[in-house]
């Protein structure tokens, strides 16, 4: 099953599957990010994340592999008064052709071996200084059923972190139990890899 199809499936529901509530830790980590550089959002889906930092004054990009996703963070753009920039791409297939002063991502449901591509892109389309802000399942989180990935090869542990990423300084990587209220899709008790890393 492509990522596309995937997606779809989750987000073609009325509702939004994850709430319009951006991400919490994300949300913490706001005074990180500078409003002078342009802000990207990595597997953004129905736009939570997007639509919280454009209404902060931010210029955001999204990018998702869900056509349908992407829909709906566009109409909710416009009932919010805000404009996100959407890209419909399968992050395998993602060619960065721009810098960042910051990125973030949420859940990312990657499998283990397209990782390390994608952490290469992550560091080289960071600004210097910039910030790479993410919540990721632990592979802990096959014990909770608040949501995620139930293969192994799609969940993180804090070296996937910590082994990549080799120009950036690691403010934080750390693996946490919390409570999720995220929609449909995320509810209850997790256990997850928080990471705040800076492009030196």
């Amino acid at each position: 099953m492509s990522q596309q199809h995937f997606w779809n499936e989750k987000f073609e529901r009325e509702e939004f599957f994850y709430g319009k509530k951006p991400n919490a830790f994300i949300e913490s980590c706001k005074n990180y990010f500078d409003r002078s550089k342009k802000f990207l959002c990595l597997g953004e889906g129905e736009g939570r994340n997007a639509i919280f930092f454009a209404k902060k004054g931010f210029d955001v990009t999204a990018l998702d592999a869900s056509n349908i996703g992407l829909k709906k963070l566009e109409e909710f753009a416009k009932f919010e008064g805000v404009h996100v920039l959407t890209k419909c791409v399968d992050l395998n297939e993602w060619q960065p052709s721009k810098k960042y002063g910051s990125i973030v991502a949420s859940y990312l449901h990657m499998h283990k071996d397209e990782r390390p591509d994608l952490f290469k892109k992550i560091e080289d389309t960071l600004e210097k200084d910039g910030y790479f802000v993410g919540e990721f399942f632990s592979t802990k989180q096959l014990n909770y059923n608040s949501g995620g990935p139930k293969a192994v090869d799609f969940l993180y542990a804090v070296e996937d972190f910590t082994s990549f990423f080799e120009n950036c300084r690691k403010v934080s990587v750390e693996e946490v139990i919390t409570h999720l209220d995220e929609g449909l899709g995320h509810q209850g008790e997790a256990s997850v890899i928080r990471v705040v890393l800076q492009k030196k």
